[in-house]
């Protein structure tokens, strides 16, 4: 059985500086990370709530759900046979394998799974 597990909210941002600065200031989630000017992750516990422009947004405009599992391949597939759709995917980034697709209602979900390191 494949584990799976929500682990990221994704939201669109135009300005990254300013969705940082609301977040962080205004509701209290402490910044985890940066990636430039395109990508941040928060500190929202459980969840990470990730903040990215259309060059790294899964699905620019849409929140987005991201999915930890184990099997990226195999909820692709299941993801695609049962009344979703894939929108790109499977492939590796430089960290992870990866799958971006959506639900059957059009809701946008990725899976990932972190590469082997070696």
């Amino acid at each position: 059985m494949t584990d799976r597990q929500v682990k990221m909210i994704i939201l669109s941002t135009e300005d990254l500086d300013e969705s940082i600065r609301f977040y962080s200031e205004t509701l209290g989630f402490p910044l985890k990370f940066r990636d430039g000017n395109h990508f941040a992750a928060l500190d929202g516990g459980t969840i990470t709530l990730a903040l990215a422009t259309a060059l790294d947004h899964p699905i620019p405009g849409q929140v987005v759900v991201g999915i930890k599992t184990d099997d990226v391949d195999a909820d692709a597939t299941a993801l695609d046979d049962n009344g979703g759709g894939i929108a790109k995917g499977p492939y590796n980034d430089a960290h992870e394998r990866r799958a971006v697709g959506y639900d059957s209602q059009g809701n946008g979900l990725t899976f990932y799974s972190p590469l082997p390191r070696g």
